[in-house]
């Protein structure tokens, strides 16, 4: 069973700091991209980071120097160090795992981690 389980969310105030953790279970974690992506109310959801599996990393232009995401693949773990963080980061932050191979693309969504960002 695949799980992708994230962590870290929470409220923050505005030029504040917070760490997110996806760990992953069920797959072969080096074998996949990783990424995060967020929804806010009323808003469809959006690509925030990805990193692949050779570690090139890619952001939306509005966390561009603000956000790192990072993947341990000793612990089946990606995270997303976000800083300077803005009322409009708030959102549901989203894991994704993503393979694409001969028998097609594969593609898994964590839960979702409530972040908040509010003074």
């Amino acid at each position: 069973q695949v799980q992708l389980v994230e962590s870290g969310g929470g409220l923050v105030q505005p030029g504040g700091s917070l760490r997110l953790s996806c760990a992953a279970s069920g797959i072969i974690f080096s074998r996949f991209a990783m990424g995060w992506y967020r929804q806010a109310p009323g808003k469809q959801r959006e690509l925030v980071a990805t990193i692949t599996t050779g570690g090139s990393t890619n952001y939306a232009d509005s966390v561009k120097g603000r956000f790192t995401i990072s993947r341990d693949n000793a612990k089946n773990t990606v995270h997303l160090e976000m800083n300077s963080l803005k009322p409009e980061d708030t959102a549901v932050y989203y894991c994704n795992a993503n393979s694409i191979t001969l028998m097609g693309r594969t593609v898994y969504w964590g839960q979702g981690t409530q972040v908040t960002v509010s003074s």
